[in-house]
């Protein structure tokens, strides 16, 4: 039962939300011109708070003004409010429904932050209202969600940034490390090794009653109805407050429905560093192998037979066939990071540190002036952030462009699918299919919930 309280907060969300779209409409100054110049700010709006939603927001107040807010949970919606008043000196408006953010004029680009199935269908309607986006990684749930907004990108022609910060980021190790590469510093590279940590299964986790504030059903959006379940002890650190075990919240990351655990949460961000460095942005792998895996629950055709336990692997070594007989390894063993290996040495790099002897040897034989920026395509931008307004006003793609995005993913993808299916899978890059193998191939979509179709 809602208190008094709650209820009041709610109606006031509400209140703001039917009010706010108006009076941005009508009475929004430094919205006269539009965002034409590059001596104008753009306004943007973020969709989903919790976490990276603040996250990429707090980061962004120096370089745009926000106007709008929507989450799903009434209190995450009003504590970012009151959040971003403060650091920007103004209130934004506020919304559970992020279709409300799509209909505003004032609004140049949104961020979306959401869990993983809900990016393509926000991101596609966002494009097709007229909006520049900025999307957390990994930017879909699917690889044919990924064509689908590929297709979109290029028929609006709207600016693309995906939330691989690593690229831009992290004091420019990882441009570094594909300098080295690039610049032979290793020799030919035969390996490439990215790990991504690992998780820990779940205890049962049982039905409970959806906590207030939440739209659970909306949360749920695309993905299929079923009950909100958590257990009590509340998670600390990074993405803390929250159940510890849930299938919501942090935890949405560790269940296929919503996700597809470390293979596109870490995966996403050093998967993406290897195929760069490799230059394999427009290409794909030939072969993904699982060598050793662990899934938590028991699975039957490549679906988990119970539902009250996460589903993604734990533990995994997962080799790739890649482009001009170069071997990546995903392994959930060892240090965070990447470790090349070439002819004539290797390196490690994560976001921590760059170490062993090419970057010892750089001392005396450093990299050519301008190799970083070579990599980048340019002055490397200050932020992420900040690169993605730099090709809004050139109407250009930004560093993390979809296109190559994308094709790193689907080594992640592919990888949670073989897992799945406990078998190894043969990929053509060109037609971007499972090689003979029609049930691997039905994994490359899903089917949305009726009611939360993506509509084109």
């Amino acid at each position: 039962m809602a208190t008094s309280h709650q209820t009041s907060r709610r109606q006031f969300l509400v209140g703001i939300a039917g009010a706010g779209a108006a009076s941005a409409l009508l009475a929004s100054p430094h919205r006269a011109r539009g965002f034409q110049s590059p001596n104008d700010r753009p306004v943007f709006a973020t969709i989903g708070l919790r976490n990276q939603g603040w996250a990429i927001t707090s980061k962004s107040f120096g370089l745009a003004d926000f106007a709008a807010l929507a989450d799903v949970d009434a209190n995450v919606l009003a504590e970012n409010v009151e959040k971003v008043e403060k650091r920007q000196g103004r209130k934004p408006d506020a919304y559970k429904d992020y279709r409300a953010i799509l209909e505003r004029k004032d609004v140049d680009a949104v961020m979306i932050a959401t869990p993983d199935h809900w990016h393509t269908k926000i991101a596609v309607e966002a494009m097709l209202a007229g909006k520049d986006v900025y999307c957390e990684k990994p930017l879909t749930l699917t690889i044919d969600e990924g064509k689908l907004i590929e297709r979109v990108v290029k028929e609006t022609g709207r600016v693309f940034q995906v939330g691989t910060m690593q690229r831009t980021e992290s004091d420019q190790r990882f441009l570094q490390a594909i300098a080295l590469v690039r610049h032979g510093r290793i020799g030919t590279v035969r390996k490439v090794t990215c790990g991504i940590n690992g998780m820990e299964a779940s205890p049962v986790i049982p039905e409970t009653p959806v906590p207030e504030g939440l739209d659970w059903d909306f949360w749920l959006g695309p993905a299929p109805k079923v009950p909100y379940r958590a257990l009590p002890e509340i998670r600390q650190g990074y993405g803390g407050g929250v159940p510890l075990y849930s299938n919501c919240h942090y935890s949405f990351r560790n269940w296929h429905e919503y996700s597809g655990g470390k293979l596109t949460d870490w995966g996403a961000h050093h998967v993406d560093i290897a195929c760069w460095a490799l230059g394999a942005g427009d290409t794909g792998p030939g072969k993904i192998v699982p060598v050793e895996f662990t899934l938590p629950v028991e699975y039957k055709d490549g679906w988990p037979l119970v539902s009250d336990q996460y589903n993604a692997a734990t533990r995994f070594n997962i080799r790739v066939e890649m482009p001009n007989q170069v071997e990546m390894i995903i392994t959930s063993e060892g240090d965070n990071g990447i470790l090349f290996e070439g002819t004539e040495g290797r390196f490690f790099v994560n976001r921590g540190k760059i170490t062993g002897k090419p970057v010892e040897d750089l001392k005396d034989n450093p990299l050519p002036d301008g190799a970083i920026e070579q990599v980048y395509g340019g002055k490397v931008s200050q932020n992420h952030t900040a690169n993605f307004i730099e090709g809004m006003k050139a109407r250009k793609q930004p560093i993390s462009d979809v296109w190559t995005h994308n094709r790193m993913l689907e080594i992640c993808h592919l990888a949670n699918i073989a897992m799945r299916l406990g078998r190894e899978l043969q990929w053509d890059p060109v037609q971007r299919e499972i090689v003979g193998d029609e049930q691997a191939n039905a994994f490359l979509a899903r089917q949305d919930r009726p009611g939360f179709e993506i509509k084109t």
